[in-house]
C-alpha cells in the first residue's frame, strides 16, 4: 500500500502541486544527553502551553509550537513545504480526512517502529483507522475525535411534550410535532456546507466512502448506506419540516438564540459552537445519543477529529513520535489536552478520566461526558481517500443545488454526481482504482 501511494502520480486538487516524494525510515533515537528541537504546526486553542507541560519535563527534546491555520490551509502549506524540501515542521496537527493526502504526497513518515503496539488499544477501532488507512502503517497518533450526538432544547421540548428522539423515525415524527406546533420552528437543518457532516451520518448507517484493496482504490460515496441517508433527509427537506439553511451562518446562529433551530445533530465539541453561536441559550441545551436506524441499536459517525504526525523529511523521528504519544496517551499530556486546548482525548480510558466535569455551557447536564463516553466507541470503520477534499467540493456543489430544489430525488442524484467526480479525479490522478 505504502510503496504504490508513493509511487503514484497523484495531483491533489486543493495545492495543484503534483508531488511523488515519499516518506523514509525513522531515525535513530536520540542519544543521551543530546538535545533536540521539534517544531510543531498546530491550531488547537493555547496548544502551546500544553505543550509546555511536555517542555517542562523533558529538557532534552523541546518542542516549538507554530500557530496555523487548520484544514485545507495547512495541508496546502505542509506540502508545498514538502516539494520545496524545505520549511517542514517535525510534527503536524493532521485532520483524519487529510491524511490519505498527505501519505500520498510523501508527506508523513511511517512511525510504527517508534511508538509501542500497545497504543492501538487506547482508540477506537474507527479512530485507529484513520491514523493506519488499514494498513500495516502508522502515519500519526490520534489525538482527538468528533463522535457525534443530539443536542435539543429541554425547554422548548418540554413546553410542546416532546421527548428525545432515539431512532430516525421517531427524529422525522418529532419534527413533524415541533413544526405543527411552531411553524417557524425546526428539529434542524440539513447544510449543504457541511460534507463532514453528512459523511459522519453516512458513517453511522455502516458506509466507508473509500477502499482500499491492495494497491487499488476503490470508491462507494454512492452506496446503499449512503443513499438511505440521502433519501431520509431529501425527504424531510421537501416536506418542509426540516430546514435546509447552511450551519454556522448568521441566520443559523440567530436562529438558535431565537429558538427556532431546536436541535442540533452534532459532534462532542458542540458546546463551544453553542457558547459563540447561542449565547442567550446558557444551560437550557441536553445531549442525547444519536437516533438509531434500527430500535436498540447503538451506533454513531465521527464528525471531525485530528491527529499528530511526524513529517517525512523531519530530522528527528523517533523524538518526535515519543513526543506525539506522550501528548496523546500519557495522563498529563491527555490531562492537559482537555483543560488547557479544550478538545475531547481520543484515548478512552484518559479522556474519561481527565473530563470529570461537564462543559461550561452544559453545567445544567452533568452526566455530559458520561453520554459522550458510552457512544464514542461505536463509530464503524469509514475510511478516508486521497482526493477527500476533492469529494467534499462535490458535495458543496451536489447537494447545494439538491437542498435548494427541495427535491427527496435530487438528494440521490447529488451522491451519483460525487461518485462520479470523486472517481474520475482518483483516475486521473494515476491511482488504481476498483
Amino acid at each position: 500500500m505504502r510503496r504504490t501511494l508513493c509511487g503514484s502520480l497523484a495531483t491533489l486538487t486543493l495545492s495543484a502541486l503534483l508531488l511523488t516524494a515519499c516518506s523514509s525510515g525513522s531515525a535513530d533515537a536520540p542519544k543521551t544527553g543530546e538535545k533536540v528541537q521539534l517544531n510543531y504546526w498546530s491550531w488547537a486553542p493555547d496548544m502551546d502551553k500544553t505543550v509546555k507541560v511536555w517542555n517542562d519535563t523533558h529538557p532534552n527534546i523541546q518542542v516549538t509550537v507554530n500557530k496555523q491555520d487548520g484544514g485545507d490551509p495547512a495541508v496546502t502549506k505542509l506540502l508545498t513545504a514538502i516539494k520545496a524540501k524545505s520549511g517542514a515542521p517535525d510534527l503536524m496537527q493532521a485532520e483524519y480526512q487529510a491524511i490519505p493526502t498527505m501519505v500520498a504526497a510523501g508527506a508523513l513518515a511511517d512511525i510504527k517502529g517508534d511508538v509501542d503496539p500497545a497504543l492501538q488499544s487506547k482508540f477506537s477501532p474507527s479512530v485507529w483507522n484513520s491514523v493506519t488507512l488499514g494498513t500495516d502503517a502508522v502515519y500519526a497518533v490520534p489525538q482527538d475525535s468528533g463522535p457525534m450526538v443530539f443536542y435539543y432544547r429541554e425547554d422548548i421540548f418540554k413546553k410542546y411534550g416532546l421527548t428525545a428522539p432515539t431512532t430516525w423515525d421517531e427524529y422525522a415524527t418529532t419534527a413533524r410535532k415541533l413544526h405543527k406546533a411552531d411553524p417557524k420552528a425546526f428539529l434542524g437543518t440539513f447544510s449543504a456546507t457541511d460534507p463532514g457532516w453528512f459523511a459522519g451520518l453516512t458513517q453511522q448507517n455502516g458506509a466507508s466512502w473509500w477502499g482500499i484493496d491492495g494497491d487499488k482504490w476503490s470508491v462507494a460515496i454512492d452506496s446503499e448506506q449512503s443513499r438511505k441517508v440521502a433519501s431520509y433527509w431529501g425527504g424531510l427537506v421537501q416536506e418542509g419540516v426540516i430546514d435546509n439553511t447552511p450551519m454556522y451562518t448568521p441566520s443559523w446562529n440567530a436562529a438558535l438564540n431565537k429558538g427556532t433551530q431546536v436541535g442540533w445533530l452534532s459532534a462532542v465539541w458542540g458546546p463551544g459552537v453553542l457558547a459563540g453561536s447561542a449565547q442567550n441559550t446558557k444551560g437550557k441545551w441536553k445531549v442525547a445519543p444519536m437516533p438509531q436506524w434500527t430500535a436498540g441499536a447503538s451506533s454513531t459517525g465521527n464528525w471531525g477529529g485530528s491527529s499528530t504526525a511526524v513529517t517525512s523529511q523531519s530530522q528527528h523521528k523517533a523524538a518526535a513520535a515519543q513526543f506525539a504519544a506522550w501528548i496523546n496517551t500519557d495522563p498529563a499530556g491527555v490531562k492537559a489536552l482537555a483543560a488547557i486546548s479544550n478538545v475531547y482525548p481520543a484515548d478512552k480510558a484518559e479522556s474519561a478520566a481527565a473530563l470529570s466535569s461537564p462543559p461550561a455551557f452544559f453545567t445544567n447536564q452533568p452526566d455530559f461526558y458520561n453520554v459522550v463516553a458510552k457512544v464514542a466507541d461505536t463509530a464503524g470503520t469509514f475510511t478516508y481517500g486521497p482526493n477527500t477534499n476533492v469529494a467534499y467540493s462535490a458535495y458543496n456543489d451536489a447537494f447545494g443545488a439538491a437542498a435548494q430544489s427541495k427535491s427527496q430525488a435530487a438528494f440521490s442524484t447529488a451522491l451519483t454526481k460525487m461518485q462520479s467526480v470523486t472517481l474520475k479525479n482518483l483516475q486521473d490522478s494515476g491511482f488504481s482504482t476498483k
